[in-house]
């Protein structure tokens, strides 16, 4: 069944509340209209495009990063509490992938999750000391990847940092990283 316009305006709204990190292109079949009559429906209701809304919601949410500077970080980080956890997002573009297959590059990946464990550090100097990483599946180009950090053990000049990457809800990339860091946390002392 159609909506008419003003009540898939409605939905869309809605549906951006609830969700501001959902894409055009879903929105687009789950309402079942052309991604540009999403883009207009938008406009109308002076909803910003994804990139905006992930940043608005990233200011809100975010703790500051200590260890890098945001535009080192690989992804859009949309959730950070230091020495917690931390949610980075990356849209894989066609400079992500191989140009003869689509496939992303895995050290694009490995960057995601690498960066998302230095930056949930709360220290102004981490480095990866080591890692351990499992690429599950491929990933291919117009996918988005949704980094999950999570601080798993915190010892003196060391702290371990467990990565899992989804698309969708499909796990494609795990990693556990034993990060360096130049203080002990506050847990230490």
């Amino acid at each position: 069944m159609k909506l008419s316009k003003a009540e898939r305006q409605q939905k869309l709204q809605k549906t951006v509340e609830e969700n501001p990190f959902v894409t055009d292109e879903t929105l687009a079949s789950t309402f079942q209209v052309s991604v540009q009559t999403i883009r207009l429906d938008r406009m109308a209701l002076s909803i910003p495009e994804l990139r905006e809304r992930i940043k608005h919601v990233a200011r809100l949410q975010l703790d500051d990063v200590k260890a890098l500077q945001e535009e080192e970080v690989i992804g859009d980080i949309v959730d950070l509490t230091l020495d917690e956890k931390a949610i980075s997002i990356l849209d894989v573009n066609r400079e992500h992938t191989f140009s003869r297959t689509g496939i992303a590059r895995g050290h694009h990946l490995f960057a995601q999750a690498n960066s998302l464990a230095v930056a949930v550090i709360n220290d102004e100097l981490a480095l990866t000391s080591t890692a351990s990483v499992n690429f599950r599946r491929q990933v291919k180009e117009q996918e988005r990847v949704i980094a999950k950090a999570q601080v798993t053990h915190v010892h003196a000049a060391r702290t371990t940092v467990s990565v899992h990457s989804y698309v969708e809800e499909e796990l494609v990339f795990s990693g556990e990283f034993l990060m360096y860091r130049s203080t002990r946390s506050e847990a230490d002392q």
